[in-house]
């Protein structure tokens, strides 16, 4: 038996018996970079260390030193010159490199059009990302002062760990920052709420706009076509217009200094401003002066409330010399102080620049279009596989090509040809066929870009700026030099001698083949797409059909958009098939949310609940599942009276009668410091989506604040009941388009980014699967002409046709099944462990469905397989060996 020992040096160097020397890849860089004149005493110094190092530290630690030493001491007066010869190819050159990568091209017809039609798929998905990216990346930057202004953010953390992060904050930290915080140049704010409604004469005309304090355009880059923007939102009952809305209410006359009318308060125009970018995250029609709002005494105490975090929007433009993170230290000492008073929650802010609005965090609130930054290098890494696997198939075929090209470059070398002369020749063929694929892949992106559009992201516009087709250029050129080189350096290396006496195919590692290893990272990539096309879809189907605790079947929730409920309910009830009506302040189940804090009998505990404000008839005609008390308010419910109907949520989180529903009826609650009584228990429900667990919530009865119209239609015609909703609606409002729709397709909308990603994810998955099967077909077609021979010998022999195919083919299908047995199990894991653990609810991940993506994977690849390899078995060897 033998004992291990530690491998350590012999006094003369040696280690088992064999001399220890420095790692080979340092002494190759090396001489690479060092001047020649310089090289042997360098080196011979290095060795002596290393020596020396070797008896005293160990091997290990020799080789580590060696290695930081050859990689620290690259120096001006060390670096070797580079060689024209070898690095500035002249003119004549390229088009010697030219004139035979065409040639090669045409001599190689089914190679070259496998590689073009692989990479010009590759490279319109790569396009599609470029244009994004470039829009992603264009928001807000039209300001002239952007990189100096920052947005304040919110966070509101509940007693109960509750976290909520919001892009509002409140306008009591705007007034602080105007006023009170050092280091700030200007603070603009905007307020939501503003009505939209604009009358003029007898005309009314929807206007969307947004309330804005005086400094508005001190902080940021929108120009005014008339009026001073100094002045513009000062005084109370003034507007500015977008030269668009100008335009809609007044035609070509000049609308500075005229009169409109919104809702029962009269303002005058004192600005027309340019149409606002495409690329802004604030997108509006006007602008109203904040100090309208703080004249109102309605307003005044509710702009003092620190809690008030859900209406206002806070830009802070700092000087040119101004420190953020001073800033940040007075916004944190203005929270400690606000946050003494408030017991229910802490809220802290935060400093957010301009430029990274759009596409930053995910938060809550938004005043405009954004997207998570997750989101985009979740698109960059599926671009970047699906030209990967392109870039595989060229570096695949090429390899397979390799002997054939090895005689080549032997000849060509046994010229005189240098290495970098022959690395220059295959990445320019390479180049030229990606720059081919470039002009196929222009017209796949216009069709991309069309599917793409439709899918609903209204934030993009994916045009064609010089920028964007220098960087197409560059993508092209780039995935050429990628792809060929490997093969080129490969080939570059081959020993002239060597390769006219006898070729051999290229290795990778020591036991690898190369070509396989592509092969089987191509399709490791496809089945992972495919497998994951299935897991999302699935997701989305279980969110779109699961109960969420009341009834949403044949329900149509109607926007009233500032309409008496009455009257809508009125001549909507008048309509054959509707069978119930109710109202609602909000549509449940879709993420949106009213919230209140809630306390019981501890005045330290608190629970911030969802509430929905509604009428009589909402909980029967949703049949939301009673546990005790009640379920409907009484018709003649005033409205100064005080009762809620809870979920066991509710319950559970407070303790409320011991959690018992039945002692829960009749108690009394502080709802936002009021008294509320208890009358009903419901079955918990989704308030909000199947994102988040089952929040506590309650509902009131407050009818007077109702946006939604609830109705409950009989007929399964859903188009003709349209038109009839309708033509009734145009009887109660001519200024606003009816917003009305089924309960199941508010569903099936809010979950629709899933949809959409199962939809892109798929995509790729078949654009890699096809450019995969591309290159295995590549692949089978060189391998079944190469093994021709061997073939016909064979079936001379006696071999069967079915021996034979299976000879051709069992190399690929160990490849399919080594793909399949990592990708199928990492993409559980990656769903299972990491994407469908962050939500609440999610559909198991079924052994069956993987097993599915499995079998359409077997069999797109044997039918590709089987393609050629059949052929070959059926050849004729008398044909193939008679010129033996």
């Amino acid at each position: 038996m033998k004992t291990l020992h530690n491998q350590e040096p012999n006094v003369d160097g040696t280690e088992n018996g064999k001399p220890v020397e420095p790692p080979k890849w340092a002494q190759r860089l090396l001489r690479w970079y060092c001047r020649p004149e310089l090289l042997e005493d360098l080196q011979g110094d290095l060795n002596e260390y290393f020596a020396r190092n070797l008896l005293t530290k160990g091997p290990k630690r020799a080789r580590w030193i060696y290695s930081l030493d050859v990689l620290k001491f690259p120096r001006l007066y060390t670096l070797r010159k580079p060689s024209s010869r070898t690095f500035s190819p002249q003119p004549i050159m390229i088009g010697s490199y030219l004139k035979t990568s065409g040639r090669s091209i045409v001599r190689n017809k089914l190679f070259s059009i496998i590689n073009v039609v692989g990479l010009s798929i590759g490279l319109s998905v790569g396009l599609l990302v470029i244009a994004l990216i470039h829009d992603l990346l264009s928001y807000d930057r039209f300001h002239q002062n952007r990189d100096r202004i920052y947005r304040i953010t919110t966070t509101q953390q509940t007693r109960a760990g509750n976290t909520n992060e919001l892009a509002s904050t409140s306008v009591k930290i705007g007034k602080y920052s105007s006023q009170k915080l050092a280091g700030v140049e200007d603070v603009a704010m905007l307020r939501r709420g503003f009505p939209g409604d604009v009358t003029i004469g007898h005309t009314t005309l929807p206007i969307n706009g947004l309330w804005a304090t005086a400094s508005f355009f001190n902080v940021f880059s929108f120009p005014l076509l008339e009026g001073n923007p100094a002045t513009a939102l000062q005084e109370p009952n003034s507007i500015v217009l977008t030269q668009k809305a100008a335009y809609k209410l007044f035609g070509k006359a000049s609308a500075l200094n005229q009169q409109i009318r919104v809702d029962s308060t009269n303002f005058i125009v004192t600005g027309v401003m340019n149409d606002i970018p495409f690329f802004s995250h604030l997108q509006f029609e006007s602008l109203a002066s904040f100090s309208t709002l703080e004249s109102n005494p309605v307003y005044s105490q509710e702009f003092a409330n620190w809690k008030n975090i859900s209406d206002a929007y806070v830009y802070l433009l700092l000087p040119l010399t101004g420190d953020a993170r001073q800033i940040q230290v007075g916004l944190d000492r203005l929270s400690q102080v606000e946050n003494a008073r408030l017991p229910e929650a802490t809220i802290t802010t935060h400093l957010q620049p301009l430029t990274n609005i759009f596409l930053g965090q995910d938060l809550h609130n938004e005043i405009g279009h954004s997207v998570p930054r997750s989101v985009l290098w979740v698109i960059i890494g599926l671009a970047m596989a699906a030209i990967l696997s392109a870039c595989f198939n060229y570096t695949n075929l090429s390899i397979a090509r390799s002997l054939r090209r090895s005689r080549e470059v032997g000849v060509r070398k046994v010229l005189g040809a240098l290495r970098s002369q022959v690395v220059m020749q295959f990445v320019v063929e390479a180049v030229v066929i990606a720059l081919l694929a470039l002009l196929v892949s222009v017209g796949l992106f216009f069709g991309w870009r069309t599917a793409f559009l439709s899918m609903g992201p209204s934030f993009a516009q994916l045009d064609l700026s010089p920028m964007v087709v220098a960087s197409f250029l560059l993508l092209a050129v780039v995935v050429g030099v990628l792809s060929g080189l490997l093969p080129a350096v490969s080939l570059a290396n081959i020993n002239p001698v060597q390769v006219l006496k006898s070729a051999r195919t290229l290795k990778l590692f020591r036991h690898v083949n190369l070509r396989k290893a592509l092969i089987f990272l191509q399709y490791t990539f496809s089945l992972c797409f495919i497998a994951s096309t299935l897991i999302i879809y699935t997701q989305y189907d279980f969110f779109i059909s699961q109960p969420l605790g009341f009834s949403t079947d044949n329900i149509v929730n109607i926007a009233l958009q500032g309409n008496s409920a009455d009257r809508v309910k009125k001549e909507i009830a008048q309509l054959s098939g509707v069978s119930g009506l109710s109202q609602s302040q909000l549509v449940t189940g879709l993420g949106n949310s009213y919230s209140a804090y809630i306390k019981y009998l501890d005045s330290r505990d608190s629970v911030m609940a969802n509430v929905n404000g509604i009428d009589e008839n909402y909980i029967p005609l949703h049949a939301y599942q009673l546990v005790a008390g009640r379920n409907v308010f009484p018709k003649s419910v005033p409205s100064e009276t005080s009762e809620i109907v809870v979920n066991q949520q509710l319950l559970k989180r407070l303790n409320i009668g011991n959690n018992d529903p039945q002692k829960a009826v009749g108690l009394s609650l502080l709802v936002d410091g009021k008294p509320n009584l208890i009358v009903g228990v419901l079955k918990d429900f989704h308030y909000g989506s199947l994102y988040q667990k089952v929040e506590p919530a309650f509902f009131r009865y407050f009818p007077q604040d109702a946006h939604y119209l609830n109705v409950r239609i009989q007929v399964t015609d859903w188009p003709s009941t349209l038109a009839r909703l309708q033509s009734t609606w145009r009887t109660i409002d001519r200024v606003h388009p009816l917003m009305a729709s089924l309960y199941q397709d508010d569903i099936k909308q809010f979950y629709r980014p899933l949809s959409m990603m199962s939809k892109v994810i798929g995509c790729l998955a078949f654009m890699t699967i096809f450019i995969a099967s591309l290159g295995l077909f590549g692949m089978v077609v060189f391998t079944a002409e190469t093994r021709l021979k061997e073939v016909s010998v064979r079936k001379v022999l006696g071999a069967s046709e079915a021996s034979l195919v299976y000879l051709l083919s069992k190399g690929f299908l160990g490849i399919l099944l080594a793909a399949a047995f990592l990708a199928l199990p990492a993409t559980y894991l990656l769903f299972d462990k990491v994407v469908l653990s962050q939500l609440a609810y999610h559909a198991p991940i079924t052994v069956l469905g993987l097993l599915s993506c499995l079998m359409l994977f077997m069999v797109i690849a044997l039918l590709i397989i089987s393609s050629k390899t059949i052929g070959v078995a059926r050849s004729n060897p008398a044909q193939v060996l008679k010129a033996e």
